[in-house]
């Protein structure tokens, strides 16, 4: 019997990790949902896929989205609008007009989005932006990605022929970190045409796909570093935060005077190279830099820098997300776009920052890129002692950065020290005179 409880209990813990490592606190509802509407079934069916990035601040970047799934039996892909497959596999048994060959034979095809500029007459709606999907905050009219395809040979359940479709099974965004849910049938998409009338498509299946950081590599790809004007100590990144020299966890990295040894860089149209960065102590492509610059009698400002050490590659739509008790009270903002993420009544301590168009929406190569904020001080919260200044996370891209430990931070100076003074702290020093003033008084 003790066992079996034994047996039951690493079940339960294997099943809540397995949750646990998918919930993210800072957008618990986000997650990318592809739609499988169809709109005939026949002996062909035509179906249109949809992929929405419901995603507050994580955005599917370059070389892009690239759909894919394993068929119950022998379908056969024989059009396709605003996508294209990465293979044609074997056509060998299929009959058909040389002059409308099939699309794709393959049992697990791998669907891509078409790039930008593709003929009108292969485009759909919401097609054809490589791959890319914004996030929800940064722009939600391009958070979505679609495609229309004809499928033949299908099975039917039950082998009905009046059945419905049999679905595909082992579906994939193919992005690091993403694992995808079965289809399953949900009501049916329905649409508005005008003021009066919405139409629906016959049959919709759904797949969600959640993302996790654990899933998408053994160690963080940004860092975070820490300054203040009270204190002259620059707190760095963590040694090794995204693996050490020569590791096989870290990237590709030269020092001064070995430029002449990198490879040319690729062309813009390819899939974006391998990191190559510049050898530092913590190997990160990014760093984050927080500045405590000034303090105010109402406000205080900060400067917060982003840095590429990446020479290869640029990020574009880059954005970056900060918890801090007090954003809640960001009065002024200087070059970056702003907006809150979440918020539970009074509190609001998490904030979404990225680049205005046409400036600095994107972080070039060896680049970098810059803004100050002025915040209002909540008298019954604020002070710079104990590292309260300094944020409590930070995300770059949608993935976590490696921060400083926290008795790192720079500290007051000792003249300081009385800044903020606990209750616990005052009934101390007041015991402590009054027991001195008794000795006194009895000697």
């Amino acid at each position: 019997m003790a066992t079996e409880r034994f047996a039951l209990l690493i079940f339960l813990c294997y099943l809540s990790s397995r949750f646990a490592d998918a919930y993210d606190p800072v957008d618990p509802l986000g997650n990318i949902t592809i739609n499988w509407d169809f709109l005939t079934i026949d002996t062909t069916y035509s179906v249109l896929v949809s992929i929405h990035n419901y995603q507050l601040y994580r955005h599917i970047e370059r070389p892009g989205w690239r759909l894919g799934w394993a068929w119950s039996g022998h379908e056969i892909i024989w059009d396709v609008r605003g996508a294209e497959t990465t293979e044609l596999g074997n056509c060998s048994g299929v009959h058909f007009d040389p002059a409308h060959p099939p699309h794709c034979c393959d049992k697990r095809p791998v669907m891509v989005d078409l790039p930008r500029g593709a003929p009108y007459n292969v485009q759909v709606p919401n097609c054809c932006r490589g791959g890319v999907l914004s996030s929800l905050t940064q722009n939600n009219s391009t958070a979505t990605a679609a495609f229309q395809m004809s499928v033949g040979t299908f099975d039917r359940d039950g082998g009905n022929t009046n059945g419905n479709p049999v679905k595909p099974t082992n579906f994939s965004i193919g992005v690091p970190g993403y694992t995808c849910s079965n289809a399953t049938q949900v009501p049916a998409t329905r649409s508005k045409v005008d003021e009066r009338r919405h139409v629906q498509v016959l049959l919709t299946w759904q797949i969600t796909c959640s993302y996790s950081q654990f899933r998408d590599g053994p160690s963080p790809s940004c860092c975070v570093s820490l300054s203040s004007f009270y204190n002259s100590t620059i707190v760095g990144c963590p040694q090794c935060s995204c693996g050490c020299p020569r590791s096989p966890s870290a990237p590709q990295c030269f020092r001064d005077g070995e430029q002449s040894k990198l490879q040319a860089l690729p062309d813009t149209d390819g899939d974006p190279p391998a990191p190559v960065i510049r050898c530092t102590e913590h190997m990160c492509p990014i760093r984050v830099h927080w500045h405590v610059k000034q303090n105010y009698r109402e406000y205080w400002r900060v400067k917060a820098s982003i840095t590429n050490y990446d020479v290869v590659s640029n990020y574009s739509d880059w954005n970056l997300v900060v918890r801090h008790p007090n954003l809640g009270n960001l009065t002024q903002l200087f070059s970056f776009n702003y907006q809150p993420l979440i918020q539970y009544d009074a509190i609001n301590d998490t904030a979404m920052f990225w680049g205005i168009v046409n400036y600095n929406e994107m972080l070039l190569r060896d680049g970098n890129v810059q803004t100050e904020m002025i915040l209002k001080k909540d008298p019954s919260d604020f002070t710079f002692s104990g590292g309260w200044a300094f944020p409590r996370r930070v995300y770059f891209n949608g993935h976590q950065c490696a921060m400083p430990s926290p008795d790192q931070y720079p500290s007051l100076p000792n003249a300081a020290w009385g800044v903020r003074v606990s209750a616990l702290q005052r009934w101390l020093i007041t015991g402590s005179c009054l027991l001195l003033l008794s000795m006194f008084h009895v000697v």
